[in-house]
C-alpha cells in the first residue's frame, strides 16, 4: 500500500469513524466507534478543548479559553453532525462556534482514557 493510501486509511479508519453517537442527558456524551472503542465526555470538558477561532488562537495555536472560566455546571442544550466528519455542539453559555471533528474527538478521548 502506498503512502497516500496510508495516510487516507488513517484519516478514515474505523478509529475516527463512530458508530453511534449518543447524548446522556444535558451533561455528557457518549460515542461508540467502528473500533468498538466506547469514549465518554462530560460537557465541561468538551467546551473547555473547543478547537474554535474564538477558542484557540488561529495563528499561534494557543488555547485563549481560560478553562476556569467554564462552569462545571455547563450543558449541552443541542448537539448536530457536520456533514460526516464532525459534530457542533450548542453550550448553555451561549457558545456554539466549535466543530469537533470526529479525529479531534477521538484525539481528546485517548488522551483522557487515563483518567
Amino acid at each position: 500500500m502506498n503512502e497516500k493510501m496510508n495516510d487516507m486509511m488513517e484519516r478514515r479508519g474505523p478509529a475516527v469513524e463512530p458508530r453511534e453517537i449518543m447524548q446522556d442527558g444535558d451533561g455528557a456524551l457518549r460515542i461508540t466507534w467502528a473500533d468498538g472503542r466506547e469514549c465518554h465526555f462530560n460537557a465541561p470538558q468538551l467546551r473547555r478543548s473547543c478547537p474554535c477561532a474564538q477558542c484557540v488562537n488561529e495563528w499561534t495555536g494557543q488555547r485563549v479559553l481560560q478553562p476556569e472560566a467554564i462552569s462545571d455546571e455547563l450543558a449541552i442544550n443541542d448537539v448536530a453532525i457536520v456533514g460526516r466528519y464532525a459534530l457542533n455542539f450548542r453550550w448553555s453559555d451561549g457558545h456554539e462556534t466549535g466543530i469537533y471533528s470526529f479525529r479531534y474527538l477521538r484525539e481528546l478521548c485517548e488522551a483522557n482514557s487515563g483518567q
